[in-house]
């Protein structure tokens, strides 16, 4: 019989629970039901634990982006999957940072396609060719593109029409582009060199922590 199995904290005494047959069977550590789950996961850890964000003042942009980035080596801390990591970082981003209507991935699969990865938001544009709207530029041009006003940008591709500012940030491994973190907002004028700065090092810091 197929087993669900969730586990909250990483004490002894942790609260466990079965899924057997669609029913919740709920055990402390030290009943019958915790040996049952030990035993059903003796073969790999059991890393399972809540992360709970915390609010930042934004009265100094640099150390709210010092803060945040701390947050995320915390919430990284251990894991090396690349989409559990791009689907963390993004809710941290959407959670924290003001005035965001999208903050996710696009991760390169080929060498003339980029293609949707964990994001928060609406409903976005799944395939975006290499060179073209602003993520498809900052593959091309191997930089950070930011921009005030997506309105006056040649080629923007508009998934969401609220958006009205944008910055995208390319992932770099060891020299080449896997993908870019990208961010909308929609206000125009939302980013400033700051905020990219703040983004580039949240972006070194998924790339370094993730196997990509």
């Amino acid at each position: 019989m197929a087993h669900n199995i969730v586990a909250v904290g990483g004490s002894s005494s942790a609260v466990a629970m079965i899924v057997e047959a669609g029913n919740c069977l709920e055990a402390t550590a030290h009943d019958a039901f915790a040996e049952r789950l030990a035993a059903k996961t003796s073969d790999q850890p059991l890393r399972s634990y809540m992360y709970a964000t915390k609010s930042i003042g934004q009265g100094d942009k640099r150390a709210f982006y010092r803060e945040l980035a701390g947050q995320l080596q915390g919430l990284l801390e251990g894991e090396r999957d690349a989409v559990a990591n791009a689907a963390n970082l993004s809710a941290l981003v959407f959670d924290l940072v003001p005035d965001l209507n999208w903050a996710g991935f696009y991760f390169l699969r080929s060498e003339n396609e980029l293609v949707l990865g964990p994001f928060q938001g609406r409903v976005a544009c799944v395939r975006i060719a290499v060179g073209k709207g602003v993520c498809g530029t900052a593959v091309a041009e191997t930089r950070s593109v930011l921009v005030p006003d997506v309105h006056e940008f040649p080629g923007h591709i508009a998934c969401d029409a609220a958006s009205r500012s944008e910055l995208v940030i390319p992932l770099v491994k060891d020299g080449a582009i896997v993908g870019v973190l990208d961010l909308d907002s929609p206000t125009a004028h939302r980013f400033d060199a700051e905020d990219q700065a703040g983004f580039e090092a949240l972006a070194a810091i998924y790339v370094a922590a993730s196997a990509l």
